[in-house]
């Protein structure tokens, strides 16, 4: 078992919000689907999370929907805080775009 630092916890929570409200952002902004990146955030988390390979969600569901509650079920806390502050990200990124273009700005 590893230990990880405050300092580390803090630092990947910042990380992890800027990137997902860059990422969020820019979609956004390039397919004008304000929350796209929120709903699609559940399956970035499975890809991180997960060891299966996504076609076996297709070819062998139960085991694959198995070994993914499994690894949901392994998380620490630090490990879905820090997950959860992608989603706080998505989803800043999303009430951004709202009261820009509330405001009239346009993107592309």
């Amino acid at each position: 078992m590893q230990t990880i630092s405050i300092a580390q916890v803090l630092l990947s929570i910042l990380i992890f919000i800027v990137m997902f409200f860059g990422i969020g952002f820019l979609i956004n902004m390039l397919l004008r689907m304000t929350w796209l990146m929120a709903i699609v955030y559940p399956i970035v988390v499975i890809f991180i999370i997960d060891d299966v390979p996504m076609f076996h969600y297709i070819t062998k569901p139960a085991h694959a929907f198995s070994e993914l509650g499994a690894s949901i079920m392994s998380l620490h806390v630090v490990d879905i805080v820090i997950l959860s502050s992608g989603l706080v990200g998505a989803i800043i990124a999303g009430f951004v775009m709202k009261a820009l273009r509330r405001q009239g700005y346009q993107m592309f």
